[in-house]
C-alpha cells in the first residue's frame, strides 16, 4: 500500500501526476485541508506537499500531529513557518536549484524586454505607427548591454546563472550577498552601493524578514532615471507602491517583474505603465524545471518514508 501525501496549495494536475505514481495523493486543492478532509484523515497524515510560497504556520501543522515532513514544490519555503517546524520535529524540503537555470532565463529576457522596450515596439508595429512613420518617444534609441552594469542581488544558484549569462552580453557584473563568494564578479559591499553603481538591478535574493521592502524609494532612486529593476524572486522583496511611482514619475526608466506582492494579482497602477513588463510568476515555468522539482520532491518523499534524512533538507527545517 503506498503512503498518503496531502498536497496542501493548489497545483495543476499534471505536475502531480509522476508524483501520485509513487503515493497516494490526498489533494486539498488549495483549500484549508480541515474543510476537505475530516479530522481522523488528517490526523493520519505524516507528509505533505506545498507551494514554498503559501503561508503554513503553526496551527495548520497542529492539525495533522502526526506531520513529520514538509516537501516543497519547488526552490523556495518562505511560506513555511521553519521555527513551528522545527520545534514539532517536522522536516522541511525543497527543490533547490532545480529550476535555477530557467529562471535565470525569464530575468534575461525581462532585462532585454524592459530595456529595449520591446513590448511598445510591438505595439507600435501591430497599431500601425511604424507603417505611417507616427513620431513615437518610447522608440528613441536605447542604450544596449554592452558595457552595461549589471548589479545582481542574491548570489544562489540563481544569481549566479544570471551572472553568467549577463557577462556573455558584455557587460559588467556586480553583486551584493550576506557573503562574498568565489566567483569572477565585482562585489559591493551594500545593497545601497550595488544600487549607485549598476544600471540594471536583478533581484535572485531569497525571500524573508531581512529582505521585506529591501528595494524600497531609497534604492529605487539610487538606479537613476535610466536604470531598471529585474525581481524573479519573491514580489515583497520590492516596495511596489515606491516602484509604482518610480516608474510613473521617471525616477527609473522600467521593470520586468514575474513576481508581484499579492500574486496572482498584479496592481492596475502597474500594467496601465508602458515602461514595465509583467509575467505571471513563470520563471520556473518549464518541462525541465517541473521534471527536476519533481525529481526532488519524490526523493524527498521516498527518504522521508524509508526512516532516512531529505536529501533535499533546508537549513533549519
Amino acid at each position: 500500500m503506498s503512503h498518503r501525501v496531502l498536497i496542501y496549495s493548489r497545483f495543476p494536475k499534471a505536475m502531480m501526476v509522476r508524483i501520485g505514481q509513487r503515493f497516494e495523493l490526498m489533494d486539498a486543492a488549495g483549500k484549508p485541508p480541515h474543510e476537505m478532509f475530516t479530522t481522523e484523515q488528517l490526523a493520519g497524515i505524516t507528509a505533505m506537499i506545498t507551494a514554498g510560497g503559501t503561508p503554513l504556520g503553526a496551527d495548520m501543522m497542529d492539525r495533522m500531529p502526526k506531520l513529520g515532513a514538509i516537501v516543497c514544490y519547488g526552490t523556495g519555503y518562505d511560506g513555511v513557518d521553519l521555527a513551528a517546524a522545527a520545534q514539532r520535529k517536522i522536516a522541511v524540503g525543497h527543490s533547490p536549484g532545480a529550476n535555477a537555470s530557467s529562471v535565470a532565463d525569464i530575468a534575461m529576457t525581462l532585462m532585454l524586454a524592459a530595456t529595449r522596450r520591446l513590448l511598445p515596439a510591438d505595439d507600435y508595429v501591430r497599431g500601425g505607427g511604424w507603417s505611417s512613420a507616427k513620431p513615437s518617444p518610447m522608440m528613441r534609441p536605447q542604450a544596449g548591454m554592452r558595457g552595461r552594469r549589471i548589479g545582481v542581488y542574491g548570489m544562489g544558484e540563481i544569481g549566479r546563472k544570471i551572472a553568467a549569462r549577463a557577462a556573455a552580453f558584455e557587460t559588467e557584473v556586480g553583486y551584493f550577498s550576506r557573503s562574498r563568494h568565489d566567483v569572477p564578479y565585482q562585489y559591493l559591499p551594500s545593497l545601497e552601493a550595488l544600487a549607485d553603481w549598476c544600471s540594471v538591478l536583478m533581484i535572485a535574493v531569497r525571500a524573508g524578514a531581512d529582505t521585506h521592502h529591501a528595494v524600497d524609494a531609497g534604492i529605487l532612486k539610487r538606479l537613476g532615471e535610466d536604470g531598471c529593476v529585474v525581481n524573479i524572486s519573491r514580489g515583497s522583496v520590492i516596495d511596489e507602491q515606491a516602484l509604482v511611482k518610480a516608474l510613473a514619475d521617471n525616477t527609473i526608466a522600467g521593470a520586468g517583474l514575474d513576481v508581484f506582492e499579492q500574486e496572482p494579482h498584479a496592481p492596475d497602477a502597474l500594467t496601465a505603465l508602458p515602461n514595465v513588463v509583467l509575467t505571471p510568476h513563470i520563471g520556473g515555468h518549464t518541462l525541465e524545471s517541473h521534471t527536476a522539482m519533481q525529481d526532488c520532491v519524490i526523493a524527498n518523499l521516498e527518504a522521508f518514508f524509508a526512516g532516512k534524512p531529505l536529501p533535499y533538507q533546508v537549513r533549519g527545517g
